[in-house]
């Protein structure tokens, strides 16, 4: 992998990923833009303990584009894009329209591959593997960051969703703090080995190993429906050797996982459609999903109890119905899932690519 960073107009960092030693990016942003200001500021919640972060500037970011005037392709024929170079392999770049920025963190785009039609589930082997070098790189260049506690790699997919723009990306969220979804997790780490000795990841992966909900096994990787799912189809995924973060991800675990998560992802595209979903004349859009890496908090004395571990799902029940946050899941975090985790697995199997 070769790296090259560079600065957009207004400043903001570019930084290249190439798969080829000898590619050369010198391309330069001719666009006349101005730096950007934000109004990103963190405020607590003193009932729920939480923050949130209020950002006002992006009301205005840009919202479903026509395909020939995408920010995230390449810059050619005569049209500039967030990306100046004419092609590119993977780039990360510092969002626009940050939800964090400053002392309040950091927020950066991930894009996966030039090719606007595409998604993530169509990329090869080796650019999968490119993809998780970027989120490794960025894990490790904003760890070092002083207000940065957490770092969050994820994708959302589909309207349905909420994305806004179509062509295959993700993003980076550099947390100023321990999200409220991590401390739970460390709170129940700290029980579970009060009560038995023992380290609650461990336990839990040892059990899903063993029950009906696995969907996937190869010699490093295990992905699962867990026993509580929150969504109607929701998959774990975990490196069998526990690691806080992506950095410490083995040889082993990194040759594997191209392999194993576009396996999940052509299944998810699978789920609802035999004909393989999401492809033309199969009759069902392709299946939204958002797909979250859970990595521990980097200043936790317990981060090395942490694990590692994906976390993929879709908000698609069945065929053309959505699983809404309605009253009890959005007013009160109680989730009702309409489809049994044995179910799902079930399915997840069935699909298998053949």
């Amino acid at each position: 992998m070769k790296k090259t960073s560079t600065r957009l107009a207004d400043g903001r960092e570019l930084v290249y990923y190439d798969a080829r030693d000898d590619a050369v990016r010198d391309a330069v942003d001719l666009r006349p833009l101005h730096p950007i200001a934000t109004t990103s500021e963190i405020r607590h919640d003193p009932l729920l303990g939480d923050s949130v972060a209020i950002a006002s500037h992006r009301q205005t970011r840009t919202y479903h584009p026509p395909a020939d005037e995408c920010p995230l392709c390449p810059s050619r024929d005569g049209r500039s894009s967030e990306i100046p170079a004419a092609d590119y392999d993977v780039v990360v770049f510092e969002n626009r329209f940050p939800s964090l920025a400053g002392d309040s963190g950091r927020c950066e785009v991930v894009c996966f591959t030039s090719d606007h039609d595409a998604s993530f589930a169509d990329l090869t082997d080796e650019q999968a593997a490119l993809v998780l070098e970027a989120w490794t790189d960025r894990t490790a260049e904003l760890a070092e960051l002083p207000q940065v506690e957490q770092v969050f790699c994820f994708e959302n997919r589909g309207a349905e969703i909420g994305v806004t723009l179509g062509h295959p990306h993700g993003q980076i969220y550099a947390y100023p703090f321990t999200t409220p979804r991590t401390a739970l997790m460390l709170r129940n780490l700290d029980e579970h080995r009060a009560a038995t000795g023992r380290n609650l990841f461990d336990d839990l992966v040892a059990r899903e190993s063993a029950a009906e909900r696995v969907v996937l096994e190869t010699g490093e990787w295990l992905a699962f429906v867990p026993y509580a799912a929150h969504w109607p189809y929701e998959v774990h995924l975990h490196p069998k050797r526990r690691v806080p973060d992506l950095r410490a991800l083995d040889d082993a675990a990194r040759t594997e996982f191209p392999q194993v998560y576009l396996e999940l992802l052509r299944r998810f595209d699978r789920i609802f459609d035999g004909r393989g979903g999401g492809k033309e004349g199969s009759g069902e859009p392709p299946t939204p999903y958002i797909a979250a890496w859970h990595q521990a908090p980097l200043r936790d004395p317990r981060r090395d109890d942490f694990a590692l571990h994906l976390e993929l799902f879709t908000v698609r029940r069945t065929s053309g119905k959505l699983k809404f946050l309605a009253g009890s899941e959005s007013g009160m975090s109680v989730f009702i899932n309409d489809v049994p985790p044995e179910a799902a697995a079930r399915r997840l199997r069935e699909v298998a690519t053949t």
